[in-house]
């Protein structure tokens, strides 16, 4: 109860700050022109498709308030396979306020506070089985919730340095073409989403931690970072519900470190390249995992004679690699042209469930112009999460000992084609999605027999993305 009242007296001086910041510029500005460029924070708030911020007057000299306000609706319908056919809306509303300040010594200081508020309920969970390829980046529990919360100290390209209530899925392991699709494991990776506890700390649970960023100079730039180890930490239900308010704050959940070192070059008005980058990435996590097949006396976890107790491991890893081009004679702010992405991932199959995993796809950008302001994108990705050797052969020994042929877990697969709309602070988003095997092919809960996998599922839908 205490962290229950914690966290409605935190969103409501939040909401409150929003609305004062709000009211007093609305006469500056009016609610439909389009938003001003402004070169706040790319990871604060932006809607990721339509990257709208509005901005309002410097406070004092060498001082800056910026805000953001998204509203994410969609609806998502199963329309073949899964558990059952089905239909859902869901909505997430982002809010976001940074005040920056610059100092003589060009060190500017910064402070960032996002919330959201997310309603309505998720295609996976009521219609997928809880696929590890969630079918959208916004399926979450119901929650009105603080996200982020962090002081940032920045030192132009040389230095930044960020403390507080963070987001790995900010700023680690994301392709910025992959940021165009709906299905979630085109932002924050299935691998990590499904191997770290409580899902890692990626949207919508971050957790304390420091992130050290250095460059970019000469095309190389290096960022690393610190977290509490686990967003939720132990305990009953789920880990959404145990930091329902965001404001749990943890600290005694272990350590999750993450580094991810980045070569190429970046986009400027002045540029005549394309940006093209090669990022490489590896983490470490310092809590104990679960073996996926063996009990702490070395016996399958299916063999009848189990303590069914898994056998721990001190601690987990990973690694992955990133690649981003775009293929374009023109430059500016939204450049026509081809993007192409691709992430491969992989992390130690005895404590993993999934222990290796691979996405890609196509970007094209200018399929339709809109006078300058933004334009059209058509996407096709494809996602591959395969499951690791240990769950494979706890599944073989499970129909030895039990006689049943019940399905073997072996990989979960996501093709999808997008298509974002732009318009002036607002983007429409038709969606198909194919997800083949979902869950890794696991039995179907819905048959008695347990013999059947979940069948692969067609999802159809569309998104709305405004920017206030």
């Amino acid at each position: 109860m205490r962290r229950l009242a914690r966290g409605q007296v935190a969103c409501a001086f939040f909401w409150f700050l929003v609305l004062t910041v709000w009211s007093s510029s609305a006469a500056a500005q009016g609610v439909g022109d389009p938003p001003a460029d402004t070169d706040s924070y790319a990871d604060a708030c932006p809607n990721p498709m339509t990257r709208d911020w509005v901005s309002r007057a410097d406070l004092k000299k060498n001082s800056q308030l910026t805000y953001c306000v998204n509203y994410t609706g969609e609806a998502l319908g199963n329309v073949s396979g899964g558990i059952r056919p089905g239909g859902i809306y869901e909505g997430r509303l982002e809010v976001a306020l940074d005040y920056r300040h610059k100092n003589q010594a060009l060190w500017e200081t910064g402070v960032h506070v996002s919330a959201d508020q997310i309603h309505g309920r998720g295609l996976s969970t009521n219609y997928l089985g809880n696929n590890i390829l969630t079918a959208s980046g916004n399926e979450a529990e119901r929650a009105t919730r603080l996200f982020t919360l962090w002081l940032q100290e920045q030192k132009e390209d040389a230095i930044s340095i960020r403390v507080g209530q963070l987001a790995a899925d900010d700023e680690f392991a994301q392709s910025k073409n992959g940021s165009t699709f709906v299905n979630s494991t085109f932002g924050w990776p299935g691998i990590l989403a499904s191997d770290l506890p409580s899902n890692g700390p990626a949207y919508p649970l971050a957790t304390p931690g420091v992130r050290v960023s250095l460059g970019p100079q000469d095309g190389f730039s290096l960022m690393a970072a610190v977290f509490n180890g686990d967003p939720a930490g132990r305990g009953s239900g789920t880990p959404q519900s145990r930091d329902a308010g965001g404001t749990a704050f943890r600290l005694n959940d272990g350590a999750f470190a993450i580094v991810e070192a980045a070569f190429g070059r970046n986009q400027k008005d002045d540029d005549k390249e394309a940006p093209q980058a090669v990022k490489l990435g590896a983490w470490y996590n310092t809590e104990r995992f679960a073996d996926e097949r063996f009990d702490t006396a070395g016996l399958s976890l299916a063999n009848p004679l189990s303590s069914h107790l898994p056998a721990r491991h001190r601690g987990d890893y990973g690694g992955y690699v990133i690649v981003d081009l775009f293929f374009s004679p023109k430059v500016g702010r939204s450049p026509e042209g081809l993007g192409i992405f691709a992430r491969v991932a992989a992390s130690p199959s005895d404590r993993n469930l999934v222990s290796f995993y691979a996405d890609g796809g196509l970007t094209w950008t200018g399929v339709r112009d809109t006078e300058g302001y933004q334009k059209d994108v058509v996407g096709l990705g494809l996602a591959y999460a395969g499951i690791g050797d240990g769950a494979r052969a706890l599944d073989r020994d499970a129909r030895f000992f039990g006689g049943i042929g019940h399905p073997i877990r072996d990989h979960e697969a996501s093709l999808e084609l997008t298509y974002v709309c732009q318009m002036r602070g607002w983007a429409v988003q038709p969606d198909l999605q194919f997800i083949f095997h979902p869950g890794g092919h696991v039995p179907d809960p819905t048959d008695p027999t347990k013999q059947r996998a979940i069948r692969d599922a067609v999802v159809v839908g569309l998104r709305s993305m405004i920017s206030f």
